[in-house]
């Protein structure tokens, strides 16, 4: 026979060192993996029934009291080592099944309880005999028994013949000593193969009973085909007996098949006796029901009607309308005797209302006749009396305001400005403050022509006061004569006072701006719009019949609606205003900057909700400004635009000096939140004035130096003092004197061109040759030095005269004289210095004149 693998101690090193922990492998044994017809792959497929090897191994791990044993399944790598593939706990084994399709029996199955939910058919391992398998079943039976405390099922296999192969291969088959203490030993040692495991798989009171049975049968038994054949005779001789008994007690079995069928058919009588009483019964019980559930009905429905008359009773006693009430409602008079019965009767009327909403009436009775009827005559009440106060109302403003206008006393007249007010007018509106409120109530879609009729009235007030006002206002105020031509024809004054232009429009806003407020606001409240109170700390006690009870609750805030209404009130009276800002600005354009400011201010304490629309007419107004404003920028920047169509112009430009008085003027205006717009209007003249001196200054290149020169200086000694407090004015100022910088540097540079032209040759070589190389390059030869000496320093007192002649020629500022020339020795003198320098090295053979020659010749000029 051949060896086991089980044997093979090499196989088990190689199964714990694939591990690689600290417990023991009790036995390896190598086997093939198979899947069954359940498997993924299909039937008769490469790869679901081809064998794989594979090498299962048990492990134990002492843990304290306790031990734990794990089934470890190793496949082999392609290099032909081993790995560890799965890992299976021995206390999860529940069931060992032989596989019955396998003739040979060395295949089986192992179920594991953790698995059972898996939807894969379970891995069937076959060994090479059945030796092999039965040595490893064994061991993990005698494992589980010992470790566990429990036997897994066994399908398949007879457990006494498992135990007499294990009593027969004792010596073969390994016990695992010291499972429990812990200690450990070599699994083929002496003391462990001589150990029987035959008790670990059937007790000892199983084993007796066993050995008694087959004691009783040893005599006369040579095989088990013998012992099998005297088993059968004898079940034949105990059948045949039975089967004789049974026929010697035929006459006894008769009597009592005749009890039985007599008994029969006494228990079918009764049984169609028993079924015609149970239907008599079932009859009389259905019949009873039915009276018992008429009765029940009657008395129900006769409760119910009673109780339905009595509801319908109080109903109908508290639907009731009295007479005077719908006479009163229907009345066309509104005065102030009729008013307070008119307020008396909406009460009535809501509280009627009422009656027919949740939890007054329960919603199941608007479905009776008697309170739909009910329920109709009060809506024909309702709208009736809502139709003719509304028509009223609307008569009403429109008649108080015609009267108001037919007074001349109200308005502004000539040399008289008059203050509009409306107490009286508020006055009278406020006594159907009350009305209004159930009106709203009442019928919520007659308060929209309302409101317009109401708006519509005032507006015509409100723009006729505002229209008288304003010609007043402007009648009254005398103008000033100011130039608005700031860049053209003679120089503007500007010593003229426009103050009382700024205060006439100051005093407009302070005159209507609060009006209207107090008009939105007084419109939120009178008419019954759903906003925020404008002022919960200040409410007059005037207000009291406005601040009705809000029977409304949770209704959102109609603040689209007031502001549709706010717009019928004050719609078209901006241009009103608009003529007191042309106005300004026709006098002079940079009122535009004060009154923009002072608008701003208006705009910033207008904080209420309902004053939103006066708001917008403020933002309009400054809108207003801010074009004309513009246009008046524009148009000067097209008057700077037109200096460069004259390509002769010299001199510092009129509009550089003119810009520093316009500044100034504007400095003078600038009230709150118009820096912004200031700035912007020094940007845009600024860049063009800029862009303009480039241009000129192109149109005669001999002086172009010069021009620059003294325009970027005169815009700096106008704007000095005005740079040093307004920061975009600071950052143009820098601008001009860097381009100021740069026309010096230019001018001085243009002046002894060849001379520096010479050094800075010498400067670019210096880099990459020596300095004896230089003398030997074209055009820096000693005979090019000499020459360029001769034609820029041969009579270089003479020369820089003329220099300093000339400038005083071109310069038309004599201030700047003294500066420039300084500046111009100064840099000159730095250029010749690294000439010298450069010549001393190159040529120390040459005589050039000297830096103090030179020196003493400039500060001789």
């Amino acid at each position: 026979m051949a060896k086991s693998s089980a044997d093979d101690k090499e196989l088990r090193r190689a199964c714990e060192s694939a591990i690689d922990t600290k417990q023991r492998i009790i036995m390896s044994i190598r086997v093939a993996k198979s899947k069954g017809a359940w498997g993924k792959g299909k039937i008769g497929s490469k790869g679901s029934q081809m064998a794989k090897p594979r090498v299962i191994a048990i492990s134990t791990k002492d843990k304290g009291a306790k031990s734990k044993a794990f089934l470890r399944v190793f496949k082999y790598t392609s290099g032909g080592a081993l790995e560890q593939a799965k890992i299976y706990k021995l206390k999860r084994l529940a069931k060992m099944e032989v596989v019955t399709t396998d003739p040979s029996g060395c295949t089986f199955m192992l179920g594991f309880d953790n698995l059972r939910n898996q939807r894969v058919a379970p891995i069937q391992w076959t060994m090479r005999n059945l030796d092999d398998r039965n040595r490893l079943l064994v061991c993990i039976l005698t494992i589980c028994k010992d470790a566990m405390g429990h036997l897994p099922k066994v399908v398949g296999i007879d457990i006494v013949e498992l135990a007499l192969w294990a009593k027969e291969h004792a010596s073969e088959v390994p016990k695992q000593h010291g499972f429990e203490d812990g200690s450990g030993g070599d699994m083929n040692s002496e003391d462990e193969t001589g150990v029987s495991v035959e008790n670990d798989l059937v007790s000892q009171a199983e084993e007796e009973d066993i050995e008694a049975l087959l004691g009783t049968y040893v005599v006369g038994i040579g095989e088990a085909e013998v012992f099998s054949e005297r088993l059968k005779r004898e079940l034949h001789a105990l059948e045949a007996a039975n089967v004789h008994a049974i026929l010697e007690s035929q006459h006894l079995v008769d009597e009592v098949l005749k009890g039985l069928e007599s008994a029969t058919t006494r228990v079918e009588d009764m049984d169609e006796w028993l079924a015609l009483f149970n239907v008599k019964l079932r009859h009389m019980r259905e019949d009873i029901e039915a009276i018992e559930s008429r009765n029940n009905k009657l008395e129900m429905q006769s409760m119910n009607y009673k109780a339905l008359s009595e509801e319908l009773d109080n109903l109908l006693e508290r639907l009731h309308i009295p007479l005077e009430l719908s006479d009163c409602l229907a009345g066309a008079s509104f005065d102030d005797a009729s008013l307070d019965k008119h307020i008396e009767a909406c009460d009535q009327l809501r509280d009627a209302l009422r009656g027919f909403e949740p939890p007054a009436m329960d919603p199941s009775f608007s479905k009776i006749r008697a309170v739909r009827e009910k329920r109709a005559e009060l809506d024909i009440i309702k709208f009736t009396f809502a139709r003719k106060a509304c028509q009223y109302l609307r008569d009403y403003f429109a008649n108080s305001v015609d009267s108001m206008m037919n007074d001349k006393s109200f308005f502004s007249q000539r040399g008289q400005l008059k203050k509009p007010d409306h107490t009286n007018f508020r006055n009278k509106c406020k006594k159907y403050a009350r009305l209004l409120h159930h009106l709203k109530v009442l019928d919520k879609n007659s308060m929209a022509p309302l409101r317009k009729a109401y708006c519509g009235s005032l507006n015509k007030l409100l723009r006729h006061e505002a229209r008288e006002f304003s010609n007043e206002l402007r009648a009254g105020t005398k103008a000033p004569k100011i130039q608005t031509v700031w860049f053209e024809g003679p120089t503007p004054n500007q010593n003229v006072d426009t103050s009382n232009i700024s205060e006439a429009y100051t005093k407009m806003l302070d005159v209507f701006v609060p009006l209207l407020v107090d008009e939105s606001v007084f419109l939120s409240r009178f008419l019954r719009f759903e906003v925020s109170s404008p002022d919960d700390n200040g409410s007059d006690d005037d207000d009291d019949d406005l601040d009705m009870e809000n029977d409304e609750k949770g209704i959102p805030l109609e603040m689209g609606t007031l502001n549709e209404s706010l717009r019928d009130l004050l719609d078209g009276i901006q241009e009103d205003f608009y003529a007191i800002v042309d106005w300004a600005h026709k006098i002079d354009p940079l009122l535009c900057i004060s009154m923009h400011g002072i608008t701003e201010q208006y705009i910033n304490d207008q904080k209420s909700e309902v004053a939103g629309y006066v708001r917008l007419l403020l933002d309009a107004m400054e809108d207003r400004m801010d074009t004309l404003f513009i246009r008046f920028i524009d148009e000067a920047r097209h008057q700077i635009e037109k200096y460069d169509r004259n390509v002769k112009q010299t001199g510092v430009m009129a509009f550089v000096p003119r810009f520093a008085l316009l500044a100034t003027r504007m400095e003078q205006y600038i009230q709150g939140q118009s820096r912004e717009l200031v700035d912007q209007a020094y940007m845009k003249i600024i860049g063009i004035m800029f862009v303009t001196l480039d241009k000129i200054s192109r149109s005669d290149l001999k002086h172009l130096d010069i021009f620059l020169l003294e325009n970027y200086a005169a815009f700096q000694n106008s704007l000095y003092d005005l740079a040093n407090c307004v920061p975009t004015l600071a950052k143009f100022y820098h601008q001009a004197s860097e381009s100021y910088e740069q026309a010096c540097a230019h001018h001085i540079s243009v002046q002894f061109e060849r001379l520096f032209q010479f050094a800075r040759r010498i400067e670019d070589l210096m880099v990459t040759n020596a300095p004896e190389e230089i003398p030997f390059q074209v055009g820096l030869t000693k005979t090019d030095l000499r020459k360029v000496v001769k034609s820029n320093l041969s009579g270089v007192d003479k020369h820089i005269a003329a220099m300093h002649k000339k400038l005083v020629k071109n310069l038309t500022c004599d201030e700047l004289i003294p500066t420039l020339w300084d500046k111009c020795k100064k840099e000159y003198m730095e250029k010749y210095e690294t000439f010298a320098q450069l010549a001393s090295k190159i040529y120390p053979s040459e005589n050039i004149p000297s830096v103090a020659e030179i020196r003493d010749v400039l500060n001789s000029i």
